[in-house]
């Protein structure tokens, strides 16, 4: 594995699906995982998504101009709870949409090990409360202001059904 460029390729990846490919956000983030020592499955798993891109290259963002409700954005939040075999922390993931199209994304494994599925589900949710704020201090910068509450949707019931004042004050600003 000396003479392959895995952390080479991986960068170039990791580009990719920062500013323009949120489809393969989560696959990367995975590979990154193993930049200090990659095996020979990893590599294989690499070219695997490089020839998905080049086979879905023609494929891009698109923006339908009326989110058919009067929301300028709504965010999706998911974890997936102890996903990482090593260290038993969970992958935490967001992406906001406008007009149909997304804006803005997000993939990682949390910094802490998360104790249940309601857990990682409402950091993950925290998250999105944080892209949440940002996305409506910037829309009010180029005058857009959001009067309403912004529309966070997740999948975990428990999660939702969290009545935590502090965090629920950062996600409804």
């Amino acid at each position: 594995m000396n003479d392959i460029p895995y952390l080479s390729a991986v960068g170039s990846l990791q580009y990719l699906a920062m500013m323009t490919r949120p489809d393969i956000a989560h696959s990367v983030a995975y590979l990154a995982r193993f930049n200090s020592n990659p095996g020979l499955e990893h590599w294989k798993a690499l070219k695997h998504l490089f020839r998905y891109v080049k086979g879905t290259a023609d494929h891009k963002l698109t923006y339908q101009g009326q989110l058919g409700s009067n929301e300028l954005f709504i965010t999706y939040s998911d974890a997936s709870h102890g996903d990482c075999v090593d260290t038993g922390r969970s992958t935490a993931r967001y992406v906001t949409m406008i007009a149909g199209g997304a804006v803005g994304w997000y993939s990682k494994l949390q910094t802490i090990v998360a104790l249940s599925t309601t857990e990682a589900e409402y950091m993950a949710a925290v998250e999105a409360g944080k892209e949440i704020a940002w996305m409506r201090n910037i829309l009010s910068e180029f005058g857009y202001g959001v009067q309403k509450p912004s529309t966070l949707k997740m999948d975990n019931q428990s999660a939702i059904n969290c009545q935590c004042p502090r965090i629920l004050n950062i996600m409804v600003v």
